[in-house]
């Protein structure tokens, strides 16, 4: 394994994600020689890409080039790169190109990945969304659903029907938007653009195990998005098992469905960062560190954002959320920052701002602590939250632009099918 050359007494951070970044950008204002390391060459803000699946927004308003993020910062490099693995014992980072990087300090922000409770088969029938690849294979499976059923006029009712039927997996905040705005983008796709489908032929499910949606909200607005979701049609499932999935098929306990589209947003799984460094681990595979984010028995490598179990002010693990991952990526900076000045750093403590999730046009509920918002002044927090966290201004205008002009017009400008996902390319 060569070494790149590099500056000596680096620091290196795997992940460019919310947590990478904003450590970087707090070493890079303080002039620390730092190396960034991600395998795509550009920062996703994933909290919209299930806009991109569902044809509201194109992927490079949600995405940033890492680069220009940190360009201002001279100190700050960018590795686009895999990582294969950790070799603690010669401090040095192992990478897919067979070069090596050397570090003095590590940071570990490598996010999660889909979590199927076992069943690693499910993943090729019920994709999840973690990339700008998945929410756009996502949105050709769903426009293509639409125009193969357009198509189908003499075929039989039950094999249309097939093509109409959308099914998402997990009641969380990711799978409440998802199902709202497949339910928006079905139904006004079709009573718009394709004159042989109604709203009516058009079959939306949200399936959940638990017995509420949004369970880390408090009740009354878990009522409250069950509600807007049956408004717009969607028939929430809970206290439901998935118990099987196959190809455009899923088993509901007993009950066998057929459906065109099955999107998985019901787990997350941690990245391999606790076998790459011999670390504990939690049953999601999230490494177990100490109150300073570093491993209890390594104090110069750091671990955080989703790859993390770290214990929040109520004893419950700090949620895997875009702002907790901030707060962590900015506190392991102001930690190295003060080590190497011989100042001490205080512990890591995270403080919740409060939790959102959209359920559709005007539909949104917001959990502020003392505040709970839900209806249309909840829709506009969110977007105001979701526009002036994007990097960079021509995202937020172009953001923001779209957004208002889809809430004039019920016209989704991404709608296009680049690509025919069954034909190679």
């Amino acid at each position: 394994m060569s070494a790149l050359h590099h500056p000596a007494d680096p620091v290196v951070i795997i992940g460019g994600g919310f947590a990478g970044l904003a450590a970087a950008r707090m070493l890079g204002q303080a002039g620390v020689a730092t190396i960034l390391v991600d395998r795509q060459n550009h920062h996703l803000f994933q909290p919209l890409l299930y806009q991109v699946a569902t044809a509201g927004l194109s992927p490079a308003d949600i995405a940033a080039p890492i680069r220009t993020i940190l360009r201002r910062w001279p100190t700050v490099s960018v590795v686009m790169d895999e990582v294969t693995g950790i070799d603690r014992a010669r401090r040095a980072v192992r990478l897919a190109s067979g070069a090596g990087l050397e570090f003095s300090t590590l940071i570990v922000a490598t996010g999660a990945r889909h979590g199927y409770f076992g069943q690693p088969g499910w993943a090729a029938h019920a994709p999840g969304i973690k990339t700008i690849d998945d929410a756009i294979r996502l949105r050709h499976q769903l426009l293509l659903a639409l125009e193969r059923a357009e198509t189908m006029r003499a075929e039989s009712r039950e094999t249309r029907a097939e093509h109409l039927t959308f099914v998402v997996v997990g009641g969380g905040p990711t799978g409440v938007e998802l199902a709202g705005a497949i339910a928006e983008l079905a139904r006004h796709a079709a009573e718009r653009d394709f004159p042989h489908i109604t709203r009516r032929c058009v079959r939306v499910l949200l399936v959940d195990g638990g017995a509420r949606l949004l369970q880390a909200f408090p009740p009354s607005l878990s009522d409250a998005a069950a509600r807007s979701l049956n408004a717009l049609g969607v028939d929430v499932r809970l206290n439901a098992k998935v118990t099987g999935i196959s190809a455009g098929m899923i088993m509901i306990g007993a009950e066998q469905i057929k459906a065109a589209v099955i999107a998985w947003a019901a787990g997350v799984a941690a990245s391999p960062a606790a076998t790459w460094l011999g670390a504990a681990a939690d049953p999601g595979g999230r490494v177990l560190t100490g109150p300073d984010l570093a491993l209890p028995d390594d104090p110069d490598i750091f671990v955080i954002g989703d790859t993390a179990a770290v214990p929040g002010p109520d004893g419950r693990p700090v949620p895997g959320l875009a702002p907790a991952a901030t707060q962590m990526g900015r506190h392991v900076g102001q930690t190295i920052i003060a080590r190497r000045s011989g100042r001490p750093a205080p512990a890591f403590r995270y403080r919740h701002a409060g939790s959102l999730a959209t359920i559709g046009r005007s539909r949104a509920v917001a959990d502020l602590g003392r505040a709970r918002l839900s209806g249309h002044f909840a829709w506009l927090l969110w977007c105001a939250v979701h526009v002036w966290a994007l990097a960079g201004f021509r995202n937020r205008l172009i953001v923001g632009t779209n957004w208002l002009w889809s809430y004039l017009t019920f016209d989704r400008a991404a709608r296009i099918i680049t690509q025919r996902p069954d034909l190679p390319a």
